[in-house]
């Protein structure tokens, strides 16, 4: 089947090299001529484990391929997806220009039946949007129709959330447009959910909601665990034993970042406020979350006491593990904070550190290990929780370190072993611990 993929961002690209590693002709469009040259030369454009491997083995097998050229790309093609950047306008309100523009450029390229696949994240109401924008740029009247198809992928496992996802769904007019979706991903052998257009549009924003409303939920039941002497790590334990609630995204720590939770959720107070509902519990999930980066900083604050002076070292600066993106990432506030309060900043990533240079004041200081950042500090900070962290040589880490002082945004070690190897322990909703003394 021919395919064209329009925008190489992690949907875009993961999905055109799925679908030629299922034995498609794909084409991948983008507006940016660099980005292209550099993906015909194999450098791709992000960190995705497994990504590089099968876009270099599709492109030399003929399957996939990448251009700037929409207008021809769109002509050989029965399928089109769009998956474009959404990115949010200052009021929360999905900014769709990006669409519009693509969807544009579809009406006038069109010359047969053509089934436009929406993947971007976007909002109720799109699919109808983007046919009516295809309509006014038609030269001639052409037979088409639009499909809602949201993606659910995780940066990091991208591509096996698009191998083997948990659900598969597809928002089509009939049943008929719906089953040219439904032998594109017939491979997969997935489960697959059949709605009407608008309701596959809410069903993403509807997910990625109900995951950010987990998250600061557990986040708020940590505050309390902190000011009750409790423990948040037993706490999520026993809840997430309960089928009913699981413990998927039960996690206490610095809350949601990315390019996806932020987004969506402001996206959905906005499109429900346009509707004439006031969506109070998820604005209290997002008010919830954006405070996390500042109780972290506290918490950094009153160990060091005053922080002004003082050296810390960041561990992960990556919105979370096994990427580079750094979109909402919890660390750019962590260390605005830190350096705005008066401390110096040691950095590391296992790979977001260039991402990080572009967003992050020239004052860091960037390190080529966890001990390096560690050298001299009084502090460690960590930020994201990279598997190389969980198996640090931490007698190590210590030495390293002037002041043996980690506040854990992740809770990633147990407070009662740190306490044993001589660290001062802070972490999330959990009881700080003092060094043994010998």
């Amino acid at each position: 089947m021919n395919i064209c993929v329009v925008g190489t961002g992690y949907v875009g690209l993961v999905t055109g090299a799925v679908f030629a590693d299922l034995g498609n002709d794909v084409l991948c469009v983008d507006n940016d001529a660099a980005k292209v040259i550099n993906l015909e030369a194999g450098r791709m454009p992000i960190y995705e484990p497994g990504l590089e491997e099968m876009v270099a083995r599709n492109v030399a097998d003929g399957r996939l391929a990448f251009t700037t050229d929409l207008t021809g790309a769109v002509r050989r093609s029965v399928i089109v997806f769009i998956t474009v950047g959404t990115p949010p306008k200052p009021d929360g309100q999905t900014d769709l220009s990006a669409v519009e523009d693509v969807a544009g450029v579809i009406g006038q390229a069109m010359e047969r039946y053509t089934v436009v696949v929406n993947k971007s994240t976007v909002p109720v109401g799109t699919g109808e949007f983007v046919r009516e924008v295809i309509e006014k740029n038609q030269v001639r009247p052409v037979n088409f129709d639009v499909v809602s198809n949201p993606e659910f992928l995780r940066e990091g496992s991208a591509i096996e959330d698009t191998l083997r996802p948990d659900r598969i769904v597809i928002g089509a007019p009939t049943q008929q447009v719906a089953m040219s979706l439904l032998e594109l991903y017939a491979p997969l052998e997935r489960p697959m959910i059949i709605t009407d257009v608008p309701s596959a549009e809410m069903i993403k924003y509807a997910s990625n909601a109900f995951l950010s409303t987990k998250i600061s939920f557990i986040n708020a039941i940590a505050n309390i665990c902190e000011l009750a002497g409790a423990d948040v790590s037993q706490v999520m334990k026993a809840m997430g034993l309960d089928a009913r609630i699981g413990s998927a995204f039960l996690s206490a720590g610095l809350g949601y970042g990315g390019s996806c939770f932020p987004k969506d959720t402001d996206s959905l107070v906005h499109t429900a406020s346009a509707l004439g509902y006031d969506f109070s519990l998820l604005k209290s999930v997002v008010d919830i979350n954006r405070e996390r980066a500042a109780h972290f900083v506290d918490l950094i604050a009153k160990a060091l006491n005053p922080l002004a002076g003082r050296s810390v070292a960041v561990l992960g600066l990556a919105f979370k593990p096994n990427t580079d993106d750094m979109r909402e990432a919890k660390s750019v506030e962590v260390i605005e904070r830190l350096l705005a309060l008066g401390a110096s900043v040691r950095a590391y990533d296992p790979v977001a550190m260039p991402q990080a240079r572009r967003m992050l004041p020239p004052t860091v200081t960037y390190c080529e290990s966890p001990y390096e950042a560690a050298s001299g500090v009084d502090a460690v900070a960590l930020v994201t929780e990279w598997n190389e962290f969980k198996f640090l040589n931490l007698e190590r880490l210590r030495a390293a370190m002037r002041r043996p002082v980690i506040v854990d945004g992740r809770n990633v070690w147990e407070p009662e072993r740190m306490r044993r190897l001589g660290f001062e322990y802070h972490s999330i909703g959990r009881k700080s611990v003092l060094p043994t003394q010998s």
